[in-house]
């Protein structure tokens, strides 16, 4: 046990709980499994827990508290966030057209469409503010407040749900593409998909950015 944390077992069940709850996170899980089957979905998932990671050195370093402090860094950070979300749901919706490049049926990707979509995933998490604030406000749940270094703590509990998260994720992403190759006209729902998912990343980020104080 590291020394600071306690009720360890309360926080992996509440961060499991956490990481099943429907987000932008999963949605671009689910596009990218159902649109070209688990690899690519999985390379999401990795993608998230990348910027996942991200978030827990910034919390244990005490950037997230920087940022939350600072209204300019705050409001830089979810501009940046909002307008990745709104290209990466032109680009879905752009890759969704009929007459667009159907990667559904192919069998095996190229490895720079692997990173293209983990990039994806890990930008989609790193640059949400609120992932930010979510780890700067829970993560001191766990830790002692009487403990002189505070640091080994931070890493420890925000490894721990950053792995936990991207096993889930890869599940949900085993789960998406094994109902993609059951189901008749895959591709056609993937396309679908793509569309209601880059519909969705186009409000959120018009939402994240003209929302004035980023938490609504």
């Amino acid at each position: 046990m590291v020394a600071g944390v306690h009720d360890l077992a309360l926080f992996v069940a509440a961060g499991l709980l956490l990481n099943i709850t429907p987000g932008v996170d999963m949605a671009l899980i689910a596009t990218r499994s159902a649109a070209q089957g688990f690899r690519i979905g999985a390379a999401a998932a990795l993608g998230v827990g990348a910027g996942c990671g991200v978030h827990v050195a910034a919390a244990a370093l005490g950037l997230s508290a920087l940022i939350a402090s600072s209204a300019t860094a705050f409001t830089l950070l979810r501009w940046a966030g909002a307008a990745y979300l709104v290209w990466l749901g032109i680009g879905l919706l752009r890759s969704a057209q009929p007459g667009a490049q159907n990667d559904a049926a192919t069998p095996a990707m190229p490895a720079a469409s692997w990173a293209r979509v983990f990039s994806q995933g890990f930008l989609t998490n790193a640059l949400n503010p609120k992932v930010a604030l979510f780890f700067l406000a829970f993560l001191p749940q766990f830790i002692d407040p009487a403990t002189p270094d505070k640091l080994p703590a931070f890493v420890v509990l925000g490894l721990i749900f950053a792995v936990n998260g991207t096993l889930v994720n890869l599940v949900f992403a085993a789960g998406v593409a094994q109902l993609r190759r059951r189901w008749q006209g895959a591709a056609h729902w993937g396309r679908w998909i793509a569309r209601g998912v880059g519909a969705l990343f186009v409000a959120l980020g018009l939402k994240l950015a003209l929302v004035e104080d980023g938490l609504g």
